[in-house]
């Protein structure tokens, strides 16, 4: 898994706002006349060919993260793999286009209209005349009426994960003919598009039984190019056969097959040609990249990488090599009185790596039939600040931990080498080129360590002298004075109003050994840390806590005292500051898996900026499968990283990620999809007003001010778009990094042979 996350909204948007405070929150840049969505920071990476270019016929092998555990993407464990099916086999009344935006399905609508606001809200749908279930059955308003029925929240029998726009509904009707479906609304709802996508028939949706269990292995009645042929979980894999009611433009595929494969395997499968498609770490990309080095063209022996080292396959051994060199060169050996055992041991080493480099060459002519294809994912990875309890339930606490990220530092570790737009994120609500997306980070204010530790001292942490160890093992700290040493001079920490810089012994100068005094590389403008290195240095599998504060044994920074403020060396820590006798340290909680290596970096680079204004990291590795559900779900973290999906309705979607948590009949904590625990009634307003106007221009203003206030409050901090990365076979058309857009399954397929020269016959539909 390469990020954490949490599926696309046809899977639902699974995952407590202290009082802003009086805020100014900064003029929307809505006012002005250009328009602040912008541009997708990327577009999809799909190798689109012309239908008539691509065969007719193939299997795609199409790698994804698990078999799901049920279809039914209302259900809570649906996962991005249910979306997937659903998309392949059901029908969507819209899709997403390439800016992120609704847009309607001519397969199954002709047209939808708002055509009521007094005293109802009323839409009509005119369906397409050949839209058909698989069994015949036309589409029609018995299909609308069973999935409001179970997805209303009205009876509690359906088991399902959300109502949001379907309790709204009051009543569905069949319109002036089979065709025409009415839908009445007892409250205005803007999102009223997000309804009905995916839209299951009736024998799914029609009673819970059936919704519950019915639909969990298999779909029997289908409405879309693909239908579901079996879901095999002995073999780890979902088979899709073409839909011969079908009326749409017929799918090129015969099959797809959608095989879970670990993350950490796929490269391996690709290899073996077990594959066609496959999301892809940047590692894997790497190895797929230089696969399709250029090679000499007199010997074949491939020519420098494009990272200027060796491609894949070069050779390391100067000279002749095989079996006839290591002869003549035991032969020479022997005959002017070498050592005849070391000859042997330099014709082992040598048959050994011509052993390597064969096994090089055959992996890298495996990879080199796939390219990678790259765009940003629909998602965004965002810094989660728990504001339940603990220090980061106060908000200037919150504020001082964003103002000390620099964000644009962060987006480029992970997206810059990967040649993305690096550009961080400004919304919470919608990514660059959607509609209601507007940089509202202005709300919060930039990266500035100055005003970010004036904000602490401001909630009473400040440097406070040394932490000291309580009787019961917690480190503490505080002010308190200190008595003489016996030789007169003052106890480190006693010299009140100074704080610590350098290293022990160094009286704040650089050490000899070309690092600066508090141990990190003088040219390291993050902090000294290399990419990926562990913060304590112990096995990510443990889940050990790793501490990035480079305190004492008491506690303080080691090194030299210097008159209360006076500047640090550029990059050096800060005194750690504290409070009632106590250092701040923050629990940083972070996956452990093979693929998220990319979050580990991010965290590195994050503890060494927070502990630039005094407030050290106390970092834990969990298992992947246990991160989101114990971990983030549960509150048992201070900081942690993971995404969420942008949504074409965020009014409807984000709702309950940003809502201000509400007590339970229980007595516990209903925090909905609110992880961070913070919210406000005038945040929860703005999206109530949102969700309610049928004016789309006011929606958008109303999102935007909402993001602006979420930013104020500083509960979560939008860091940078995902990265999408797909391996793909190079005659694989209309597949791979599809960024925003919904997927046309009917338009994949294998090129035809000479579609591309020599390149599409090599490799042919199969």
């Amino acid at each position: 898994m390469s990020h954490v996350g949490v599926g696309p909204r046809a899977v639902m948007r699974s995952v407590a706002f202290l009082t802003a405070g009086v805020l100014a929150v900064p003029a929307l840049a809505g006012c002005s006349s250009e328009d602040p969505s912008g541009k997708p920071l990327a577009a999809q990476d799909v190798a689109a060919a012309a239908r008539a270019r691509v065969a007719d016929g193939g299997t795609l092998r199409w790698a994804v993260d698990s078999v799901p555990d049920t279809l039914n993407a209302f259900q809570s464990d649906a996962d991005a793999t249910t979306a997937r099916v659903a998309q392949a086999v059901l029908p969507s009344l819209y899709r997403m286009d390439e800016r992120g935006r609704p847009v309607r399905n001519p397969d199954y609508l002709e047209s939808a209209k708002v055509v009521e606001t007094e005293p109802k809200q009323v839409v009509v749908y005119k369906l397409n005349q050949q839209a058909v279930w698989s069994d015949g059955r036309e589409i029609g308003a018995a299909d609308f009426a069973a999935q409001w029925r179970a997805l209303s929240g009205k009876d509690t029998a359906y088991w399902t994960a959300r109502n949001a726009g379907y309790d709204r509904i009051e009543k569905i009707e069949r319109g002036a003919n089979d065709l025409e479906v009415k839908v009445t609304f007892d409250r205005p709802y803007a999102d009223w598009k997000s309804l009905f996508t995916p839209l299951y028939p009736k024998e799914v949706t029609g009673t819970p039984d059936a919704f519950n269990d019915g639909a969990r292995r298999g779909i029997e009645v289908t409405a879309g190019p693909f239908t579901v042929k079996k879901v095999d979980t002995k073999a780890d894999e979902v088979v899709l056969t073409g839909n011969p009611r079908w009326w749409g433009e017929p799918a090129k595929l015969d099959k797809i097959v959608l095989r879970a494969v670990p993350r950490d395997e796929r490269v391996s499968e690709l290899v073996a040609g077990e594959l066609d498609l496959a999301e892809i770490d940047p590692d894997t990309a790497e190895q797929v990249a230089r696969a399709a080095a250029p090679r000499d063209a007199g010997t074949g022996t491939p020519l420098m990488g494009p990272d200027g080292t060796p491609a894949p396959g070069a050779s390391a051994l100067p000279g002749p090599q095989g079996g006839s060199a290591a002869r003549a060169l035991r032969s020479w050996a022997i005959a002017n009185g070498s050592d005849e055992e070391a000859a042997e041991e330099e014709i082992l080493a040598r048959e050994k790596r011509r052993k390597a480099e064969a096994k090089a060459e055959r992996r890298r002519k495996a990879l080199s039939g796939f390219e990678v294809r790259k765009s940003l994912e629909p998602a965004y990875t965002q810094l989660a600040l728990n504001g339940a309890e603990g220090p980061l339930a106060d908000e200037r606490v919150r504020r001082a931990v964003a103002r000390a990220l620099d964000r644009e530092k962060l987006a480029e570790a992970v997206l810059k080498p990967l040649g993305l737009p690096a550009e961080p994120v400004g919304s919470h609500l919608a990514l660059s080129g959607q509609p209601a997306y507007a940089d509202g980070s202005g709300a919060l204010g930039e990266q500035d360590a100055k005003e970010a530790r004036a904000l602490l001292a401001d909630a009473g942490w400040v440097p406070g002298g040394p932490v000291k160890k309580s009787e019961d093992g917690e480190k503490a700290a505080g002010a308190e004075k200190s008595e003489d040493d016996e030789d007169g001079k003052k106890s480190d920490g006693g010299d009140e109003g100074t704080y610590i810089v350098g290293e022990d012994g160094k009286d704040g100068k650089d050490g000899e050994d070309g690092k600066d005094t508090d141990g990190k590389n003088k040219d390291d403008g993050e902090g000294g840390r290399e990419e990926g290195e562990d913060t304590g240095g112990t096995d990510q599998e443990s889940g050990e806590k790793h501490s990035s504060g480079k305190n004492t044994a008491q506690g303080g920074a080691p090194g030299a005292y210097a008159p209360k403020g006076t500047a640090a060396p550029a990059g050096a820590a800060a005194a750690p500051v504290a409070k009632d006798g106590k250092a701040l340290t923050l629990r940083f909680v972070l996956p452990s898996g093979p693929g998220s290596q990319a979050l580990r970096t991010v965290a590195d680079r994050i503890s060494d900026m927070l502990e630039k204004i005094g407030i050290g990291t106390e970092i834990t590795k969990v298992p992947d499968e246990s991160y989101f559900k114990d971990h983030v779900a549960s509150g048992e973290y201070d900081l942690a990283l993971y995404s969420w999906p942008a949504s074409a309705f965020p009014a409807t979607d984000a709702r309950p990620i940003y809502a201000k948590p509400v007590p339970a009949a229980d007595g516990s904590l209903n925090v909905a999809q609110n992880y961070t625990r913070v919210g406000t009634d005038q945040v929860d307003q703005l999206f109530d007003q949102a969700m309610g106007t049928l004016d789309e221009d006011k929606a958008r203003d109303l999102l935007r001010k909402a993001d602006s206030r979420i930013w104020a409050a500083a509960g979560s901090v939008p860091l940078y778009q995902r990265p999408q990365l797909v391996a793909a076979r190079e005659n694989l058309a209309n597949a791979g990094a599809f960024g925003f857009e919904t997927p046309v399954y009917e338009d994949m397929g294998f090129l035809k042979k000479g579609a591309r020269g020599a390149e599409a016959s090599a490799s042919p539909a199969r």
